[in-house]
């Protein structure tokens, strides 16, 4: 056994990044805070905000940035302590982005996420939308599939709001659009034999707005092919005729218009009046399922926190900390030296490295001295 003495000098060392949280195994750092800040004030921006009202909102929503956070890291932790695996979905929804920007060089692909994103790499804007795709996954398995909405709640709640449910009538339609533009004879055989295929698949009962998402060359394609609802005589009447009296879930043949060829599937058709209960089901488990869904989240969160290790600066608040829970900030330039072995002091000092401060090269970090 050894006495341990460990010593940096912090004269030989500048700060180049401040963490400000730990949790687990990853940290929160103030550029992370200062990231989210000026996304959330370009988001209000765009919404219309501006002055005051704006800084306002920014003060107030900041708030909640180091709880947003560690939220984002518990959920994508827990995805990997439940194997969840979304690399084969991944690689789909990367595809269909590429496919909407008409890129197919990967390079040239790269370099315009970067341009689209404001400045943000390939991989890690891949690796965002992976975490994303983790995060979905963990609510949806741990918290969404143990909600259950009974029929009689449903048929309370459609009763007690039948004056949201009148309608006009009117077609909801998803669309699904193999371009011809810029295409010789044979591209446009292709792209006509690539319709008829989608048709098929979709007739067999693969789901449309998955199909439209990876296939689809309209803009429509970021929202699963889904189109505005249409009243009678607004749709174009070579298009109307052929889908206003099909029945829900009924898919067009191609149908060439300028742009290619047009799938259109119906997805519902709302006749006027008071709707029925049947027609409306999904809305109205929406209507139950929303202010349920999110206090139960909140709840999983919490007790994720509270099985975590979480340590936080003091001057850093936690909006959504769990009662009871002891975050706090344990500064290892305080630790006493003690009694150790030499492993324990190595691994001390690389802590000291790689969780406390981050040394700008070229700087010297001090001396580490071992007495036997």
């Amino acid at each position: 056994m050894i006495v341990a003495s460990v010593s940096l000098f912090a004269a030989d060392l500048k700060v180049v990044e401040e963490i400000v949280a730990k949790c687990n195994g990853d940290i929160v750092t103030r550029s992370d805070l200062d990231k989210a800040r000026t996304e959330l004030t370009d988001m209000l921006r765009h919404e219309g905000l501006a002055g005051a009202a704006l800084d306002e909102k920014v003060a107030e929503e900041s708030k909640h940035l180091l709880q947003d956070r560690i939220d984002n890291l518990l959920l994508v932790q827990k995805a990997k302590d439940l194997d969840i695996k979304v690399d084969a979905d991944l690689a789909k929804r990367v595809a269909a982005v590429q496919k909407q920007s008409g890129i197919a060089d990967p390079d040239k692909f790269h370099d315009w996420v970067k341009e689209q994103t404001g400045g943000v790499p390939f991989e890690d804007f891949k690796n965002d939308m992976k975490n994303q795709m983790l995060r979905e996954r963990v609510i949806r398995q741990e918290v969404g599939e143990h909600i259950t909405i009974k029929h009689e709640e449903m048929e309370k709640y459609y009763n007690e709001h039948k004056a949201d449910f009148i309608r006009e009538e009117q077609l909801l339609l998803r669309e699904i659009l193999i371009s011809t533009e810029g295409k010789d004879e044979a591209g446009v055989a292709a792209a006509k034999k690539k319709a008829e295929d989608l048709v098929a698949r979709a007739r067999k009962g693969e789901r449309f707005p998955e199909l439209a998402r990876d296939n689809s060359d309209s803009i429509t394609a970021k929202s699963f092919g889904a189109l505005d609802p249409y009243k009678k005589g607004i749709l174009d009447p070579s298009l109307e005729s052929q889908v206003w009296d099909k029945p829900k879930g009924y898919v067009t043949d191609p149908i060439p218009v300028k742009a290619g060829f047009l799938i259109l599937r119906v997805e519902e058709h709302y006749k006027a009046g008071q709707a029925e209960l049947a027609e409306v089901e999904g809305e109205v488990q929406d209507k139950l399922y929303a202010p349920r869904m999110q206090p139960l989240v909140r709840d999983y969160l919490t007790k994720l926190r509270k099985e975590a290790f979480l340590e936080i600066k003091p001057e850093y608040v936690d909006s959504g900390a769990a009662s009871g829970k002891d975050t706090s900030w344990v500064d290892p330039a305080q630790l006493k030296p003690e009694t150790t072995t030499k492993a324990a002091v190595a691994s001390v000092a690389k802590h000291k490295r790689l969780l406390w401060m981050v040394p700008v090269p070229g700087t010297t970090t001090g001396s580490t001295s071992t007495s036997q």
